[in-house]
């Protein structure tokens, strides 16, 4: 048998690059909240609660549940359309469709090719599966990619539809949870508008959060029974007070800011108690607007930080241009932070 000699490349250095910008910059905000409000009064019979448990407990009032024909694509519609007219942009323009959900009901296809479609686009779309922070996963790869040069703008929605997925009557999971859709614009910018993300994963720790059951258990299953989020509450708890506090500090550093920097903190608005416990921690000046969606909306998982930033934004809690630390955390566990400049 004869042996081919190797030849020479023709293409070393013929390869050539996309021009992306400098920097990137969120552009708009959106946000959808569907309209019927759950008080904790609807809650509290099938877990033998009360309200004022459920309030000291969580600091949760109300959350809002999503009607059974509204789907995790209409609201996610619904909150991008808000984001797209705040950033002043045609539908058209955008270039990438980034969706963070982990309550879209099917397996495939994705949320984001559906939305995308809704917009007569046929864009890059796709979903991000990293549960509560997943909207701050989204922002950081949608920076990357319009500072890289694969998009101009991109569309990045967190939302979800978890009273699909929540056991009434489980007394640790039942009163946290709510639905909703939340939705930014991402673009370029000639300045650094979104600071470097710190973010990780700690799977050893993956059954602390988690779908009860995998769909592969309901194959053939004839009591028509459904998969639910179970959540080893303590735990999380602990892991989110001592843990992610460090995260949104290194956060900070990587952007070059200190804590008197910031003019907001939007945390992942999973529970009164983590929020009060990281303000302390990173030793937070009071003049500091916080984010306290939970009270009315509740743990809407990827939805949670921009449906606050929509609010605040909306209320004149913090301005146009204003700096904030964002923070996601969740079932994964996985986390993701960064400093970002509100549009």
């Amino acid at each position: 048998m004869r042996l081919r000699k190797s030849r020479s490349p023709k293409g070393t250095g013929k390869i050539k690059g996309a021009t992306g910008s400098s920097g990137s910059r969120i552009t708009g905000v959106g946000g959808y909240r569907p309209e019927r409000v759950i008080p904790n009064s609807e809650i509290v019979d099938a877990i033998d609660s009360s309200d004022e448990w459920i309030r000291e407990r969580s600091g949760i009032t109300e959350r809002r549940f999503a009607r059974p024909d509204e789907s995790v694509v209409d609201m996610a519609e619904a909150a991008s359309k808000g984001a797209i007219a705040m950033a002043g942009i045609d539908q058209s323009d955008i270039d990438a469709v980034l969706v963070a959900t982990v309550t879209h009901p099917y397996q495939t296809p994705a949320a984001a090719p559906i939305l995308a479609d809704r917009f007569d686009l046929r864009c890059a779309a796709f979903d991000i599966s990293a549960a509560c922070a997943g909207y701050c996963h989204g922002i950081s790869l949608a920076s990357d990619m319009v500072r890289g040069g694969s998009a101009s703008n991109v569309l990045v929605v967190g939302v979800e539809k978890l009273s699909d997925f929540t056991d009434m009557t489980d007394r640790s999971t039942a009163f946290i949870f709510g639905d909703g859709a939340g939705a930014a614009i991402v673009s370029r910018s000639d300045k650094t508008k979104i600071g470097p993300t710190v973010w990780g994963s700690e799977g050893d720790s993956w059954q602390t959060i988690m779908q009860r059951e995998s769909w592969t258990e309901f194959r053939g299953n004839d009591e028509k029974t459904w998969p639910t989020i179970g959540m080893e509450g303590h735990k999380v708890f602990r892991w989110a007070v001592w843990g992610m506090a460090p995260v949104a500090q290194k956060a900070m550093e990587a952007a070059g800011v200190k804590a008197s920097d910031l003019d907001a903190f939007i945390p992942h608005q999973a529970n009164m108690r983590i929020i009060d416990a990281m303000i302390k921690q990173l030793k937070l000046p009071e003049d500091i607007v916080v984010a306290r969606d939970i009270a009315t909306t509740a743990n809407t998982s990827a939805a949670s930080i921009p449906l606050a930033t929509e609010r605040m934004l909306r209320e004149g809690q913090v301005q146009s241009g204003s700096l904030a630390l964002q923070i996601g955390f969740g079932a994964g566990l996985v986390y993701a932070a960064q400093v970002v400049e509100l549009p």
